[in-house]
């Protein structure tokens, strides 16, 4: 990067080049914005790597209020239900915007959008792009249409590293490229970072997205929301490659079946089966696989020779590993996907922290609760893109001052990586959680690479903690039932730190024996 970087200074920021990020951008054109991707557009984003499409109620037996019920269904007692209600009634439009911004929808011989289903969903809504494609096909639009808009400055290649603060008040950006530390003076700032799949050994995300975002957010002192909710997709193709190539549900939406190694279709006795709510499909498979069985994906009837041609995406990933779907039975477990959890937002996507602004992944806002429905997610960073825009494009420009640059570490997963694995995957206990949270203590409370994930792990496994029950996406073995009262916690970095404080000060389980 070669620009003087005093030139930016009161620009909003947009940390983050996916979907989310690039949204905000244009829906704040023609106000100049400043965006900031770690990489070039598109290159590591999860964004880019969704095969599934957008839901939205298009079809002529659907309407945002069935949708809305599903998605309550989905989030077991933890949804806001003015949130969800606000985005979904929303979702029709911003298919209509990603059309406008040259997004190529798939459509049937008769010109209409063709519909897919996928779990939990009473109703064909889910729209893709490029079959299982979409977030390719959708980051090309978006990419294409904000390199065209001058008032968006891209500078690729610089990471954030860290939020100026001042009185609870963003102030900048402190951020590192190939020259250096650099300093972006600004009072508006919006995370659009993703989500957390670099903290897991088996994840269909890139791993380079460690929770950046949240660590951004927490060393700032905002308020996160429903961190201890991690989606872990049932069906990512079982192989040695990290991460992992996802099998979009849209496979299964089109007939497929779990089998074992014996062709038992095991899930028969959960209701809805295969199309069971993500968390309950991938328990059981978990299960199944514990005891010892090995599960695959069958979809050699349906979508069986048209499978190529429907899913270009999986069929290339499955010629990779010498498997045909065709003819050939697909190996699967599970893996983590996607964060229901995030920085705290109000519905213009306002923070805790006075202009801080989050959208996506990142975000959490109360659309999802406890298991995240299906193809909702690209819907709620494409509405929300905008709900973020137009309250930031209302807040006066204030002056903020130049700052020193600071050096901070690059994040590096790879020390807290097999401890969340461990402890904080689809089944977990509390002598796993208070150990987790001992040893990333000292690790977040650290100066070096991995304090920033360890943080984000810590605030993970404090959350896990204190929910002494099993909801949605969150399974505890010690307390495996629901409570009566759905409650959302909220909790800050410092709240998290003085948890585990606690914890270290306690006897372990050993110590007591």
């Amino acid at each position: 990067m070669n620009a003087d970087v005093r030139s930016f200074f009161g620009r909003p920021i947009i940390i983050g080049g996916g979907i989310a990020g690039l949204m905000t951008a244009l829906h704040l054109a023609p106000e100049p914005v400043l965006l900031v991707s770690r990489t070039p557009l598109g290159l590591d984003a999860s964004s880019t790597w969704a095969q599934g499409g957008l839901a939205a109620s298009l079809g002529d037996d659907d309407n945002p209020a069935l949708h809305l019920a599903d998605t309550l269904v989905a989030g077991d007692g933890l949804c806001d239900a003015e949130m969800a209600s606000r985005i979904l009634h929303a979702a029709p439009g911003a298919i209509e915007t990603l059309e406008g911004f040259g997004v190529r929808f798939d459509r049937t011989p008769e010109g209409s959008l063709r519909l897919g289903l996928e779990a939990a969903h009473g109703r064909r809504r889910i729209v893709h792009a490029g079959g299982d494609g979409s977030g390719r096909e959708v980051m090309r639009a978006l990419a294409a249409a904000v390199r065209s808009t001058p008032s968006i400055v891209v500078v690729e290649g610089v990471e954030a590293r860290r939020l100026a603060v001042s009185e609870n008040a963003v102030q900048g950006v402190w951020a590192s490229c190939s020259m250096g530390p650099v300093f972006f003076g600004s009072r508006r700032v919006v995370l659009a970072t993703g989500g957390i799949g670099g903290l897991f050994f088996d994840t269909t995300n890139p791993l380079s997205s460690c929770g950046q975002g949240l660590a951004l957010a927490a060393r700032a002192g905002a308020v996160l929301a429903d961190m201890e909710f991690i989606q872990f997709h049932p069906t990512a193709l079982d192989g040695p490659d990290r991460p992992m190539q996802l099998i979009s549900e849209a496979v299964r939406g089109e007939g497929a079946t779990v089998v074992d190694e014996t062709g038992r279709r095991f899930l028969d006795g959960l209701q809805g089966a295969e199309l069971a709510p993500r968390d309950v499909v991938a328990r059981a498979i978990w299960e199944h696989l514990s005891k010892g069985h090995r599960v695959y994906l069958d979809a050699r009837d349906k979508a069986g020779p048209t499978f190529a041609r429907r899913f270009p995406t999986i069929a290339s990933a499955c010629r990779d590993a010498g498997i045909d779907p065709a003819y050939d039975l697909i190996p699967i477990r599970p893996a983590q996907h996607y964060h229901m959890g995030g920085v705290a937002v109000d519905g213009s996507g306002r923070t805790s922290v006075t202009g801080l602004w989050a959208c996506g992944e990142v975000a959490s806002t109360g659309l999802h609760g406890a298991n995240r429905l299906a193809s909702n997610s690209l819907t709620e960073a494409v509405v929300c893109a905008r709900c973020v825009a137009e309250s930031l494009a209302g807040t006066p420009v204030l002056r903020t001052k130049l700052a020193t640059a600071n050096d901070f570490p690059a994040p590096d997963p790879r020390t807290v990586r097999p401890l969340l694995s461990r402890a904080l995957g689809i089944v977990r206990d509390s002598e796993g959680l208070k150990a987790t949270a001992r040893a990333l203590l000292p690790l977040a409370e650290g100066k070096d690479a991995a304090s920033d994930p360890a943080a984000v792990g810590l605030m993970i496994a404090i959350a896990a903690l204190s929910r002494e029950e099993s909801r949605g996406a969150h399974y505890r073995a010690d307390f495996p039932h629901r409570a009566a009262v759905a409650r959302r916690f909220e909790l800050t970095l410092v709240d998290a730190l003085a948890a585990a404080r606690e914890l270290a000060h306690s006897p372990s389980l050993e110590g007591a024996k």
